[in-house]
Parts: structure tokens; sequence; C-alpha cells
């Protein structure tokens, strides 16, 4: 009987024994029999070539530039202002003494005077002193702004550009103290009042003749806005201003009043 040819020698040299399953090496594509088929077992070429990129890879290092330091990375740490390398500890320009780096100025000691003022503004026994002027009361809106915006109501149509933030204080009888609320700039106050009322669900008697009226009143002074004003006017005064991220009371008074009485009442 004559002998079947099939299958295939190992490729490799001092083997080469028939199989009849032979296994090809995804690596260098050769010809192997079982015992040959890995690629350590046959010397494949691509194991050579992965071994030595690795080997090249493990020395590569990065040494870091600061005096006397003897630290290396594994990758390049590069100072974005002197455009020198480091290590992971003086990566940071005052950990390396950069020569790029810029000496504080001296109104650094203001900002962080301004941040002071807001973070002693949250506490209730510095804001309660600190209310009545004007100055210290634009420092108390600028972080009670951050908060009205995430749950004032308003008209949503409005663009963020014309937007005044306001907590609203509600009259007395009123089941809620106080409602965050946001307006147009260019509004007249009457235009305001009337949405403040819609929103806090008031008896709004403002197109009657008789009766007691609903009245924006300043904070500070107690003086009730003129109806015909708009709030850009008020934003803009020198003298007892109003502010964005700033308190404003809505409250009946009769047409004879001009101001408000126990202004701090509402605040208590």
């Amino acid at each position: 009987m004559a002998d079947l040819d099939i299958g295939l020698h190992c490729q490799l040299e001092h083997c080469r024994q028939r199989d009849f399953l032979p296994f090809v090496c995804d690596g260098c594509s050769g010809i192997f029999c079982l015992e040959h088929r890995s690629r350590e077992s046959h010397s494949c070429p691509e194991v050579t070539v992965i071994k030595e990129r690795l080997k090249s890879d493990m020395h590569t290092s990065y040494p870091c530039s600061y005096k006397e330091c003897v630290e290396k990375e594994l990758v390049p740490v590069i100072c974005p202002y002197c455009e020198k390398n480091f290590c992971l500890r003086h990566r940071h320009q005052s950990d390396h003494e950069c020569e790029k780096l810029e000496i504080p100025k001296p109104r650094m000691a203001t900002t962080q005077k301004l941040v002071k003022d807001i973070i002693d503004s949250k506490t209730g026994e510095t804001a309660v002193k600190r209310r009545k002027g004007a100055k210290n009361s634009a420092t108390a809106a600028k972080v009670a702004l951050m908060k009205l915006k995430m749950h004032a109501e308003g008209d949503k149509s409005l663009p963020q550009t014309e937007r005044v933030y306001l907590q609203v204080f509600l009259p007395k009888e009123s089941k809620e103290k106080s409602k965050p609320m946001f307006f147009c700039r260019q509004w007249s106050i009457g235009k305001v009042i009337d949405l403040a009322a819609s929103l806090a669900s008031l008896k709004n008697n403002n197109n009657k003749l008789t009766g007691e009226k609903l009245r924006l009143c300043h904070m500070t002074s107690g003086e009730a806005l003129p109806l015909d004003h708009t709030l850009e006017m008020w934003i803009a005064k020198e003298d007892c201003p109003l502010y964005n991220g700033g308190n404003i009371i809505l409250e009946y008074l009769n047409e004879e009043e001009q101001f408000l009485k126990n202004v701090d009442s509402y605040l208590e």
C-alpha cells in the first residue's frame, strides 16, 4: 500500500516531524508540530523583537532637573512655564523654584479680604451686623446670587444677561417667609410686583383705586420703590442701590406710606 501524503513537516530544522494537524504560528506564520507550536519552542523572531522592545523601554527614564535631585520618571513631566523636566515631587512651580514663577502682587491682599468677607457673610451673626452697609451688602449678595440661581422662579424665556435675581421677602401674613425670584432688569417696578405676586400667589389690588397696594421696599432704607422706575435704575444708584443676588421686601402699604417700618423684622 502506498504511503499517504497527509500532513506537513515541522519547519524546525532539527525536527522535521510530519504532523497530520500542523500548527501555523501567528507570529512568524511558520508551520510546526505539536511539540514546537509555541513561539518560545521554535525561537519565533516575533518574540525576540518584543523582548528587545521591552528591554529598550525599561531603560527609558526622565531625570529631574531640580538642583541635586536624582529622581527619575518613566514618563516626562514638563513644567509648562520653564519647559524643564521634573519628578512628581518637584513638578509644581513652587516646588522647583521655577524661574517663570510670578510673585504675588499687592492686589492679592484685597482678593483675600474679599474671600474672607464672603465666608463671614455666611454666618448668622456677621450677616446681621453687615446688612446695613451698602458695600458689605454687595459682598453678601455675591454669595446669595449663586444660591438664588439654583432655585429662583421667573420668566424662563428671559436671557441670562437680562436677569436680576432677588430674594423677595413676602408680606407678614404670608405662609412663606421669602421666595427666590428673577426679573428682567428693564422691567418697571410695577411689572416686577405683578410677577412676584403671581409667583407667590398673593392678592394684588394694584389695579384698583382704593385699598392697600403691593409695594417693593428697599431692604436697607425701607423706601418704597416708585412703580414707574425700572430695576436698572435702582441697580445703578449710588446711594442705597439694589444688588443682583440681594434682598427686597414685598409688602402691602397704604397710598400715603412711602417707607416700610421695622425692616429688620423681616430677617428675624
